[in-house]
C-alpha cells in the first residue's frame, strides 16, 4: 500500500533527520534571530532541488517545488516553526544547548527536522500533480512571525489552497496523531492594568486611597467573569498572572499605585468580545466605588486557532490510512494554549493537528526546562506531511 511505503522510506533516513535535529537543539536561536537555522534549511532545500526563498518574514524560509506533474493547478503549504525560547536548559543530553540561556523547550526543531523529512521524501519522488510550498517560519513563540511572513507576501508570492502545520504534543502517545474539526488553540490576549491610588502611612490607611486593597477587590471581582458571564458551554479563562504593588522591605508603606497584567483565552470571537467589555465594565465599577484612577491596556495577540472541518477529518483519513485507526484521535480536546499558525488560518483553509511524543507523564512537557523531543516520532510527523501533499494532488494512474 502506498501510505506503508511513504513511511517504510522515510524511515530509511531516520537517522539523518536525528542528528539534524539534534543539531538544532545544540544550536537554539530566538525569534526573528534564527540565522543559522534559516541558513541550514535553505541550503538542505536548495541541495534537494526546491525553488528556495529567504528572509520571509525577516528570517523565514520559504520551499517551492513541482511535482511530476503541474496540471491540476493545486498549491498545498506545509509549516514549519524553527524558534526556540529563552530558558535555561537543565537536560543532560550530549546534544544539550550551547547557547546560554536559550533552548528549544517547546520542540520546534523536531517540527524544522520533520518538515525537513518531507521535503527530502518529495523531492526524491514527486509523486504528485501540483505544487508543494514549504514554509518555515520565524518567531512563533509570541513575537508574531506568521504575521510577518504573510505581511511579507507569503501568500501573494507563494498561492496555497489549503495549509497544514504539527505540534508535537507529550499528552499524546508517542505517533498518535490528534485532531479537532474546529478549535485547536484558544485566542491568546494580554492585558495591562494600573491602579492609581493615594500612598501613606500603613498605620493610617484612612488618610490613604491604598491601591493594594483596590488591587485585591479587582483580581476577585475579574474571575467572576467566566464564572457568571460565559456560558456553561463554552470556554474562557481570565487569569491575572502577575501583581507589582509596594517594597517587600517596607512593610509599614501603602504604595502609590500598583500594576497588574495578565491573559484572557477564548474560542469564539463573541465570548471574546464579551469579555472585554465585562472587564471595562469591572475596572470603570471597581474605579468609580473607591474613587481610584484605573487605567487598561488590552492587547490582542493572536486569535483562535480554527480548523476547517473539511481538511481537519482529512487529516484524520490520511493519519488512518498511514497507521490505523487506533492512533488517531478525530475529537481532540482543544487546547487553552495559543499558537500563531491562527493567523495563516485565517488568510487560507487548512488544519493543524497533534503529534504525539509521550512524556508527559515523566515530566517532558512544553515549556520545561528539562523538555527533549522524542526523535522516534519524526518519520510519523513527515508521513503525514508527504501523504497530505500526495492525496490532495494525486498523480494520474497512468503517470
Amino acid at each position: 500500500m502506498q501510505a506503508q511505503s511513504v513511511f517504510s522510506a522515510i524511515r530509511l533516513f531516520h537517522d539523518d533527520l536525528t542528528a539534524i535535529r539534534q543539531d538544532i537543539h545544540t544550536n537554539p536561536e530566538l525569534g526573528f534571530q534564527e540565522v543559522r537555522t534559516s541558513t541550514m534549511v535553505a541550503r538542505m532545500l536548495t541541495a534537494l532541488g526546491y525553488q528556495v526563498h529567504c528572509n520571509v518574514g525577516k528570517t523565514g524560509v520559504v520551499g517551492v517545488l513541482e511535482g511530476r506533474r503541474n496540471t491540476s493547478g493545486q498549491s498545498i503549504g506545509l509549516r514549519a516553526d524553527m524558534d526556540a525560547l529563552p530558558i535555561q536548559e537543565q537536560g543532560h543530553a550530549a546534544y544539550a544547548s550551547a547557547n546560554l540561556g536559550v533552548m528549544h523547550a517547546c520542540g520546534h526543531d523536531g517540527h524544522t527536522a520533520i518538515l525537513l523529512g518531507a521535503a527530502r521524501y518529495l523531492a526524491e519522488t514527486r509523486n504528485f500533480d501540483g505544487r508543494v510550498v514549504l514554509i518555515f517560519q520565524p518567531a512563533e513563540e509570541g513575537l508574531g512571525g506568521a504575521t510577518a511572513m504573510i505581511e511579507d507576501g507569503l501568500f501573494t508570492r507563494f498561492h496555497c489552497d489549503a495549509i497544514y502545520a504539527l505540534h508535537n504534543w507529550p499528552g499524546l502517545a508517542p505517533g498518535v496523531i490528534g485532531v479537532n474539526p474546529g478549535p485547536m488553540m484558544a485566542a491568546a490576549d494580554h492585558f495591562e492594568i494600573h491602579i492609581e491610588g493615594r500612598g501613606g502611612h500603613g498605620a493610617h490607611p484612612y488618610q490613604t486611597n491604598d491601591p493594594v486593597v483596590i488591587a485585591a477587590q479587582l483580581i476577585t471581582a475579574l474571575q467572576t467573569i467566566v464564572s457568571r458571564n460565559v456560558p456553561a458551554p463554552e470556554s474562557a479563562v481570565v487569569t491575572v498572572a502577575a501583581l507589582n504593588a509596594g517594597n517587600l522591605q517596607a512593610m509599614n508603606v501603602i504604595p502609590q499605585d500598583a500594576r497588574m497584567v495578565g491573559t484572557v483565552r477564548t474560542f469564539s470571537s463573541v465570548i471574546q468580545e464579551q469579555i472585554i467589555r465585562r472587564m471595562e465594565d469591572v475596572v470603570a465599577g471597581i474605579g468609580a466605588a473607591f474613587k481610584a484612577k484605573i487605567e487598561m491596556k488590552y492587547h490582542r495577540l493572536f486569535p483562535a486557532t480554527i480548523n476547517s472541518p473539511e481538511h481537519a477529518m482529512f487529516v484524520a483519513d490520511v493519519a488512518t490510512e498511514l497507521f490505523g485507526a487506533e492512533m488517531v484521535i478525530d475529537n481532540l480536546t482543544p487546547s487553552m494554549g495559543s499558537e500563531d499558525f491562527s493567523v495563516m488560518l485565517q488568510h487560507r483553509p487548512g488544519a493543524y493537528f497533534r503529534l504525539g511524543q509521550g512524556g508527559a507523564a515523566a515530566g517532558c512537557v512544553l515549556h520545561s526546562a528539562f523538555f527533549d523531543f522524542n526523535d522516534a516520532v519524526i518519520p510519523a510527523g513527515s508521513a503525514m506531511f508527504c501523504r497530505i501533499v500526495e492525496r490532495s494532488m494525486p498523480l494520474n494512474i497512468a503517470d
